[in-house]
């Protein structure tokens, strides 16, 4: 405050001497006696506000001093206030304390006073049991009495009567029982006899009813398979174009699918004749393809083989998948389902083996929903047992042997397993579910113009002259054309020479004349090609 004054102070007297220079030109008194009055007034102005400022430190002073005195007047009053209320809760905790603690104690009183009701009333029950204990024993000891009397008389009663009967205790009870077992046995045989005649009766009655509900619901459609697939054409014309230059395309054609063209003089049609229904389907396709693309040489020739086996693959899947969800079957492995849709290029006996295989799963799933045992289980071990079939010759073994072993593989349950190597006869039957695959088998094949024998005979016949052709090193496929009167046999390169081939096509038919009985003669064609394919690239 005193700085501001002394500034204010300072000020002034610049600003008046200032101004005396300025008015200097009226006069010098004036100049003074202006500068005296304003320097005395600046004076007086400036002790005033120096009074006003110690007055104001000095009471801001006394403010301050007031304001602390009260602060520690509230603070020892606050102070006491708390340690007031922590007394009263101190006393109030050990108030209840003290209650808790006496509740406790009553409690512990009163738990002291039953368990002392509770000795007096053992010791109460355990003399009145001392004294039933006595009593009986004394009713022990006349039993024990009683009992010696008993036998003394039974002995002497059993000595007069072996005396009078002249047979000992134990011949009597040899005789009784002898007598009483020829009763027992007649009486059983009896029983035993009408028993099973009824049940006989019963069971046949019921398995006619469960058989005949059975295949009045699974009423299935049978399709004569064939040999041969027709394959109709836009015009003559094309019949040369598939034969090509010296029959090259048509060589082709054979070679790549294993297949046998037939071209005669039916008009707009062209006979594709194999055994091997892929075969036949995958040359029937390519063939179409070649027809509808028009373009046809040996390069096209193999693009479309190529194409037509990747769609008859995914065929066999679709069809895998099909008699998958028509039989309600979940859970295969997805290399049993592609073996199950193979089953549609498979016979039996001229009966397609897919449509017999979902027909014996809904029979056997029919008759086990009759007899209330698993009817999914059933379901699926009439879908599987001939998956033995789906596989080539060139695994040994029959088909059930092969069917439990891929079954085994994929991990299907035992009950199923079981299933399939019973369906024939092969092991015993330990299995309702068995069972029921075996009987459904039976009807499905039994059905009238289900199965051909001829046909099944000439289909073993093929796969018999394939499975010898491909038995021997060097041989990568094996094609038996001309109903078996011609077989293709195409040879490794990089295995066998074309020395080496004259050897092996001698000892095919060798083999051959040995193991097989045929009419007329067979023909063995043994073709081996090399190739180098290279890209530019």
């Amino acid at each position: 405050m005193g700085a501001t004054i002394a500034l204010c102070v300072a000020a002034l007297i610049i600003g008046a001497a200032v101004a005396g220079f300025i008015c200097f030109d009226k006069g010098v008194k004036y100049r003074q006696k202006t500068a005296e009055a304003a320097i005395g007034s600046a004076e007086k102005e400036a002790e005033r506000l120096i009074a006003e400022a110690e007055k104001t430190v000095k009471e801001a002073v006394k403010s301050s001093e007031k304001i602390l005195h009260e602060a520690e007047k509230n603070a020892d009053y606050l102070k006491k206030e708390k340690l007031v209320e922590a007394n009263e809760q101190i006393n109030k905790q050990r108030q209840e304390a003290e209650k808790e603690i006496k509740e406790r104690r009553g409690e512990v009183t009163r738990q002291e006073r039953r368990l002392g009701q509770k000795e007096e009333s053992l010791d109460k029950k355990m003399s009145s049991l001392e004294r039933k204990e006595e009593q009986l024993q004394n009713q022990l000891k006349k039993a024990d009495q009683k009992l010696e009397e008993a036998e003394q008389l039974w002995e002497s009663r059993r000595s007069e009567l072996e005396r009078i009967s002249q047979l000992t205790a134990d011949q009597a009870k040899e005789i009784l029982m002898a007598s009483l077992e020829d009763e027992l046995t007649h009486e059983k045989a009896l029983r035993l006899s009408a028993y099973e005649s009824q049940i006989k009766d019963e069971c046949e009655q019921k398995a006619r009813q469960y058989i005949s509900l059975a295949i009045a619901r699974c009423a299935a459609d049978q399709v004569s398979e064939a040999a041969v697939s027709v394959v109709t054409l836009p015009n003559d014309d094309m019949k040369g174009r598939i034969i090509g230059r010296e029959g090259r395309n048509i060589r082709a054609i054979e070679t790549l699918t294993g297949a046998d063209l037939i071209i005669d003089d039916t008009p707009e049609a062209i006979t594709i004749s194999c055994f091997d229904q892929v075969r036949r389907e995958i040359a029937r396709l390519a063939l179409e393809k070649l027809i509808a693309d028009g373009r046809i040489h040996p390069t096209r020739i193999e693009e479309m083989v190529d194409k037509a086996r990747r769609e008859v693959e995914h065929k066999i899947k679709a069809e895998g998948e099909r008699a998958v969800l028509e039989t309600n079957v979940h859970g295969l492995n997805h290399e049993l389902i592609k073996l199950i849709g193979r089953l549609r290029y498979r016979t039996s006996f001229k009966q397609n083996v897919l449509d017999h295989s979902i027909e014996v799963a809904h029979l056997a799933g029919m008759m086990a929903s009759e007899l209330g045992v698993d009817a999914n289980l059933a379901r699926r071990a009439g879908l599987l047992h001939d998956i033995g079939k789906a596989l080539s010759y060139e695994i040994e073994g029959s088909h059930v042997q092969i069917g439990v072993d891929v079954c085994k593989k994929y991990k299907e349950s035992p009950d199923v397993i079981h299933a399939i190597e019973a369906h024939h006869g092969d092991v015993e039957t330990r299995t309702v579910v068995a069972a029921l695959v075996q009987a459904a088998d039976a009807i499905s094949a039994a059905r009238p113009g289900a199965r051909s024998e001829n046909y099944e005979n000439y289909i073993k016949r093929l796969e018999k002259l394939e499975e010898i052709c491909t038995s021997f090193e060097g041989v990568e496929k094996t094609y038996a054309i001309q109903a078996g009167r011609e077989v293709r046999v195409m040879i490794r390169p990089e295995k066998l020479n074309d020395e080496k081939m004259v050897i092996v096509a001698r000892e095919i038919a060798k083999k051959i004349e040995n193991e097989m009985n045929y009419p007329g003669q067979i023909k063995i064609n043994l073709i081996r090609e090399s190739r180098v394919v290279e890209y530019a690239k």
